[in-house]
This record gives structure tokens, C-alpha cells and sequence, in this order.
């Protein structure tokens, strides 16, 4: 039968306490700064490139690729993103009295979270619990080397329309 192979993006999450290596996960839909098990509000100061972004007082930060963004991005209020798009999404859960937006970066972007909490965080990928985070802790995300590949059979503009039946939008 007929094929064709869909490329998409991928993330790269590591994290590091004291400049010291927690680990490097790679991920297909989002990357997670959490709260743990306690709700408390985490304090996660935000930089693209070294720039400071801005510090989002929130339940956590979700980093997503574009396959991502209709996963639990979109559930925090987050845009769908086209699948093809080589860019990361960047969305507060439930932030507090913060920057309440969401943001779509270029995917050359460079994403620094520093992690500040009374108790801890967790760093979650792809639904993963992946590392326990502590105040002072650093998570960095970029797009990954690596890229996920999909055999579809389906017509080229299936996203759109599987986006009309699940959405349940109409024409």
C-alpha cells in the first residue's frame, strides 16, 4: 500500500543540583517542572538563551513540542500547534498571581528553569516521573537530537481532520 513517514521534533530535558548531573531524558510530547506530592506553589524562574523570562508561581511549567501541545498543554489552556512546526511550547499549570500565558519559542531556543520550593518538585517526562527536584535545582530543555518517526497511511492533512472529529469542531 501507499506510506509516507512523518518526522516530528523531539525534546531533551536535563537536570542538575550544584552543577552536578541528575540525568538527560528525552521526550516525545512534554517536559514537566512539577510540585511533589505535597501542593505547595513552586517558584520557577524562567530564562530563554539567558535571558530571564519571568519567575511563574504556579502547580508547575510544561515545556511541549508541537505533538505535545494536544496532550496536557492543551488541558492547561495551551494552542495547538501544527505537527510540523519545529517550535516548544511553554504554559504554567494553574500559575498564581504570574505570567498566566503561553509561550511558542523557535525550536534553536534554549529553556532554563530554576526550580525554587520549600519541600521538592519532581521532573516529569512524558508522564514520567524521571527525577525529584529540590529548591536550587536546574532544568534545561532544548529539542532533542534525536527525532520520532511515524509510517502514516492516512492522507497527508489527517491532523486537521482528526482535530474536527475529536475536537468535535465542525465545518
Amino acid at each position: 500500500g501507499q506510506y509516507w513517514v512523518e518526522e516530528r521534533i523531539m525534546l531533551r530535558a536535563s537536570a542538575s543540583r550544584q552543577a552536578q548531573p541528575l540525568g538527560t531524558f528525552d521526550a516525545l510530547n512534554d517536559v514537566v517542572v512539577g510540585r511533589g506530592e505535597l501542593a505547595r506553589v513552586l517558584h520557577v524562574e524562567a530564562s530563554v538563551n539567558d535571558t530571564p523570562l519571568t519567575t511563574y508561581v504556579a502547580d508547575g511549567v510544561i515545556v511541549a513540542t508541537p505533538t505535545g501541545s494536544t496532550a496536557y498543554a492543551l488541558s492547561a489552556g495551551g494552542p495547538i500547534l501544527s505537527p510540523d512546526l519545529e517550535a516548544m511550547l511553554i504554559i504554567p499549570v494553574a500559575p498564581h498571581l504570574a505570567f498566566n500565558r503561553a509561550l511558542v519559542l523557535p525550536a534553536g531556543s534554549r529553556l532554563t528553569f530554576a526550580v525554587h520550593t520549600y519541600h521538592h518538585a519532581q521532573l516529569i517526562v512524558d508522564g514520567q516521573g524521571e527525577a525529584r527536584l529540590v529548591d536550587g535545582d536546574v532544568v534545561q530543555v532544548t529539542i532533542s537530537p534525536y527525532r520520532c518517526r511515524f509510517v502514516r497511511t492516512q492522507p497527508r492533512n489527517y491532523f486537521y481532520q482528526s482535530l474536527v472529529e475529536k475536537l468535535h469542531w465542525r465545518t
